[in-house]
């Protein structure tokens, strides 16, 4: 699930410090958007309360509400890509309807020095009866106009809007911390302080999300969508030697 799912300084006031060699971009001013990556500014090490990628960590979900649940497995893998010069953690992302495999999802993240974790790309490819059958939504910094954006920051507090992603007309999700306290049950537990999101795509219009992430497992436990009318829950967190086939690109 990319929590679904830059050196860079948004012009928001989250009470977030990070590095000057980015550049100020308003968040609804998408020209203007044009992250600083300097590489050595980068971890691979992802180590963020509330999104640590330690590899081997499988987390778990199952919807509820809406169409037929689905099965939602993502696994932190051993292996990296390079991305604008960044090394970058792979992340597989799988999404299964009634036992079949729907979607499957290569996501690169990585950290940089101030804690906050930018997102660098996926590889998504949907299928329909086994068959590959599309592969829209997938991007990678610095290819075709591709910028990466911030999917956890360093130090989230409420505040404005900013980037997780951007390819015009295609990549183009929004986030909002709202507060830092909600209270969440699912399956896997019940979680206190959680960090609580509103998502939303810029070239979407009428669906928002909201994600509640706990330091507690270090990464989402809980998705909605507008009015509760889906909830994508946490059942599992295992670690497993299942860390991923060889991507092939």
């Amino acid at each position: 699930m990319k929590p679904h799912k830059t050196t860079i300084v948004i012009a928001v006031a989250m009470a977030l410090s990070v590095f000057t060699s980015a550049v100020a971009a308003p968040p609804d001013s998408a020209q203007s958007y044009n992250p600083t990556i300097d590489p050595t500014n980068f971890s691979i090490e992802v180590n963020n309360p509330y999104f640590k990628l330690t590899p081997g960590t499988t987390f778990t979900y199952k919807s509820k509400g809406g169409d037929d649940p689905e099965l939602n497995k993502v696994t932190v893998t051993d292996q990296t890509k390079k991305v604008m010069g960044v090394t970058t953690r792979v992340v597989w992302d799988r999404v299964w309807l009634r036992g079949q495999l729907i979607e499957e999802t290569y996501d690169w993240y990585a950290q940089d020095k101030e804690g906050n974790v930018w997102y660098f790309g996926e590889d998504s490819t949907e299928y329909k009866n086994g068959k590959k059958v599309s592969t829209h939504g997938s991007w990678e910094g610095g290819i075709g106009g591709a910028k990466p954006g911030i999917i956890m920051l360093a130090k989230p507090g409420p505040g404005a809007p900013y980037r997780q992603e951007y390819l015009k007309g295609q990549a183009e999700d929004m986030a909002q911390v709202l507060s830092v306290d909600g209270i969440v049950k699912v399956p896997y537990g019940s979680f206190k302080n959680c960090l609580k999101t509103k998502d939303w795509s810029a070239i979407e219009t009428g669906k928002i999300e909201h994600k509640y992430y706990s330091k507690e497992v270090g990464n989402v436990v809980l998705e909605t969508e507008e009015g509760d009318k889906k909830r994508v829950e946490l059942v599992d967190v295992t670690m497993t030697a299942e860390k991923g086939p060889a991507q092939i690109k």
